[in-house]
C-alpha cells in the first residue's frame, strides 16, 4: 500500500514541529543570551580598563607629562581581552 498524501503531509508537519521544539529548548532564553554577551564584554573590557588604571597610576609616579605606561598597558589589555574572548568562544562552541 502506498502512503497517502495526507500521511506524508502529517509526517512532514510533525517532523518540522519537533525540529522547532528542539530548537526552542536548545536556544535558551533572552536572559541566557544577555548573560553570554555580558560575559564576552566583560572578558574584553576589564583587562583594557585595568591596564588604563594601572598605566595612569604608573605614569603619575613620574615627574612631567607621560602616557607611556598608560598606552602600553591599554594595548596589552586589548590583546589579553581578545585572547580571553577567543578562548571563551573556543570552549563554548
Amino acid at each position: 500500500m502506498t502512503p497517502q498524501p495526507d500521511d506524508e503531509l502529517r509526517d512532514e508537519v510533525e517532523r518540522r514541529a519537533d525540529r522547532l521544539d528542539r530548537h526552542e529548548r536548545d536556544r535558551g532564553g533572552m536572559l541566557a543570551q544577555t548573560i553570554y554577551i555580558g560575559t564576552l564584554a566583560g572578558l574584553l573590557v576589564l583587562p583594557v580598563v585595568a591596564g588604563a588604571y594601572i598605566g595612569r597610576w604608573l605614569d603619575g609616579m613620574h615627574a612631567g607629562y607621560s602616557v607611556r605606561w598608560t598606552v602600553s598597558l591599554i594595548v596589552l589589555g586589548v590583546v589579553v581581552g581578545a585572547v580571553n574572548v577567543y578562548r571563551f568562544l573556543q570552549d563554548h562552541d
